[in-house]
């Protein structure tokens, strides 16, 4: 590690050819006109793979697939009008406004947000039976203008074969829909808002290394055309080519010879066979060329901490089977705790801006200066009262108690926040599934301390909670760190970004209905989230069978979380031998690093080996390799999602 603690240090790398200073890019008329008219296509071709067909599941990376396959292909226009019409060419400000726009519109069609809500809120009606008693244990608390219940409509979405284009299902569906998409669309106002209060304090003060922007600002830079000339970014888009399209004939012909150890392979099943060993056997070793690539990206303590404590979490399985125990190592309980610690750091190191921040809210004398942020302080402030008043208004209709809403809200955004921080600082995939309000709540409270009302109305919010894959917020402050590189303009994103998110919301309904009614949730629909119903209510029908009291082990373990995490923050800050980052830990015990854990290991090996024997002059040569791994991986994988639906097939996908 010791060329880690030197980098700890240094500027954040990011691209090579990124340039020195601001240069003033604008976001034009057509780009904004592009950028709605690729949403639509952007939103079925997600829905279509990952509900219908399963084949890409491009929401599920930090950086997602469709995006930036769409501005490649941009890119590659670019050339041909640089031939033929170089005025028309589309310029860097424009590029990376159609790939904001179309990326997020990504986080309401992907895996854990509407494709959820659509498993959800017809669920308990159409699989209600006599012997999971859901009628008569909650039924009346489900409100109406929330839920599908129309059984007619509900045989046409899980069985498919029929059309959502008829007045019936139209008159059905509207009224839950439009409800939801007002209650996400506060929710991402609300994020708007946030994020406008610290992005001056993490990208123009701290400078964080936003390592997610890397691809999409040195691939729009020049139109394109800077980052197509670099041999090495073909070097290592040649290389991940070769293996998707060596791997995707054996997909379609599997006596054709394969790569193998890309995807997921379990080397240990025949290895560890007698306990307490075996409880590791299903571990798998994947190097995905373009996890490879992104790690290549992070700090080298990071990628370090990723990798080495999920090693750490091998080894608790393996103890706790030695001992016998039943609760250990409480996997969960310690991400919880380490998740809620890493939020106080965040407000922690950002509290002087926050303090100026309120300064400037209230009229006092601050330095500050709002003039070039998305909104004015004072006017994202206000924006936030306004939409926590207005979720709680929202959920205390639906029937949760205004104090519940109060503590289910306020966790959803303290997670929200420490996700955007780490992915501002770090860049890495923040799969945190079962690390959500409602299974914090029922560990800390117990859950005979909530009504039923609420405790249903918790479980019909848990569709964008049980993952956070493609959450919104992330991808919003790295759309305003774009805007800062680039010189595009805040306040003109900002209007970008909300036209996305009003036109993303309605696709992403209408593609979800059509592509469902047609293929059926539990027919052709072999991507459709029908399982994240049965995990919400079969959830509420253990809790009302059996109600809890607070885990007071769980409790204990949420403590050791957080106190681990703030020990490694603070042997971070005070040493510089100090390997450990918390934010390693956090994602290695909260099942974010169980594909990507051996990518990130082969990613600081190579980082570190570079780095000490060629230092950053080598480090700057070879980056433009690792895009191309990330670039190439995605072209590849996209062309598959392309050729499958096109013929009807399930192709390989890139991931899992």
């Amino acid at each position: 590690m010791g060329s880690g603690y030197t980098e700890r240090h240094l500027k954040p790398l990011t691209h090579p050819t990124e340039p020195q200073g601001k240069i003033k890019t604008r976001i034009t008329g057509r780009s904004l006109l592009l950028g709605v008219l690729l949403i639509p296509v952007n939103v079925y071709w997600m829905t279509l793979v990952e509900v219908k067909y399963y084949s890409l599941d491009g929401s599920c990376l930090p950086l997602f697939i469709q995006p930036v396959f769409i501005m490649f292909v941009c890119v590659v226009a670019n050339l041909v009008l640089k031939r033929i019409a170089p005025r028309q060419m589309l310029q860097q400000g424009e590029l990376l406004a159609i790939y904001i726009m179309v990326a997020i519109s990504c986080t309401f069609a992907g895996h854990d947000t509407m494709q959820n809500m659509f498993g959800s809120i017809a669920h308990p009606f159409r699989f209600a039976t006599e012997e999971n008693e859901w009628q008569t244990l909650f039924f009346r608390y489900l409100p109406a203008w929330l839920t599908v219940s129309d059984a007619q409509s509900l045989q046409g979405f899980y069985e498919g074969e029929a059309t959502f284009y008829t007045n019936h299902n139209f008159t059905v569906w509207t009224k839950p829909l439009l409800f939801w998409g007002l209650f996400f669309l506060i929710m991402m106002f609300m994020m708007l808002c946030i994020n406008t209060l610290v992005r001056k304090r993490w990208a123009e003060q701290e400078k964080l290394a936003y390592p997610i922007i890397q691809l999409p600002l040195g691939l729009s830079e020049d139109g394109g055309i800077s980052l197509l000339k670099n041999r090495m970014m073909w070097i290592g888009f040649s290389i991940a080519v070769f293996i998707g399209v060596i791997n995707g004939i054996h997909y379609l012909f599997p006596q054709f010879p394969e790569i193998p150890y890309i995807k997921r392979t379990a080397v240990f099943r025949d290895i560890f066979t007698d306990r307490p060993w075996n409880v590791i056997r299903g571990t798998r070793i994947s190097v995905y060329p373009f996890a490879v690539g992104l790690a290549f990206f992070l700090p080298l303590d990071l990628s370090f901490s990723c990798w080495f404590f999920f090693v750490v979490r091998l080894a608790e399985f393996v103890i706790g089977a030695a001992l016998g125990t039943r609760y250990f190592p409480a996997l969960n309980e310690q991400a919880y705790g380490a998740w809620i610690a890493l939020f106080l750091l965040a407000v922690w190191v950002t509290r002087r801006h926050l303090t100026e921040v309120m300064k400037k809210v209230f009229g006092f004398n601050s330095r500050l200066d709002d003039s070039d942020e998305p909104m004015p302080y004072r006017a994202a402030f206000l924006g936030i009262l306004g939409s926590l008043v207005a979720l709680g208004i929202f959920a205390s209709i639906a029937g949760m108690s205004l104090w519940v809403a109060g503590v289910f809200f306020g966790v959803y955004f303290l997670l929200s926040f420490a996700i955007t921080r780490v992915r501002a600082e770090l860049g890495t995939p923040h799969e945190i599934y079962y690390v959500n309000p409602h299974d914090m709540l029922a560990t800390v409270g117990g859950t005979r301390q909530f009504d039923t009302s609420s405790l249903t109305i918790m479980s019909l919010f848990y569709w964008f909670n049980r993952g956070y894959r493609n959450h919104p917020m992330p991808n919003q402050i790295e759309a305003f760190k774009l805007a800062e590189s680039t010189g595009m303009g805040n306040r003109r994103l900002w209007m970008a970004m909300l036209i996305a998110i009003i036109v993303g919301i309605l696709v992403t309904f209408w593609a979800n209905l059509d592509i469902t009614f047609r293929n059926g949730a539990v027919a052709k629909a072999g991507g459709f989230k029908g399982w994240v119903g049965r995990e919400s209510f079969s959830r509420l029908q253990r809790w009302l069978h059996n109600p809890t009291e607070p885990n007071v082990i769980g409790i204990g373990f949420m403590g050791i979380g957080a106190l681990l995490t703030f020990v490694m923050m603070y042997m971070r800050m005070h040493f510089l031998w100090w390997p450990f980052h918390p934010a390693g830990y956090a994602l290695a015990i909260s099942f974010a690093m169980d594909y990507f854990w051996f990518a990130f290991f082969v990613a600081w090996f190579l980082k570190l080996m570079i780095l000490r024997h060629g230092g950053l002059r080598l480090h700057r040569k070879v980056a433009p390799l690792f895009l191309g791994l990330i670039l190439g991986d995605y072209v590849i994988g996209s062309i598959w999602a392309i050729i499958g639906p096109s013929f009807g097939l399930r192709t390989y996908k890139i991931f899992i």
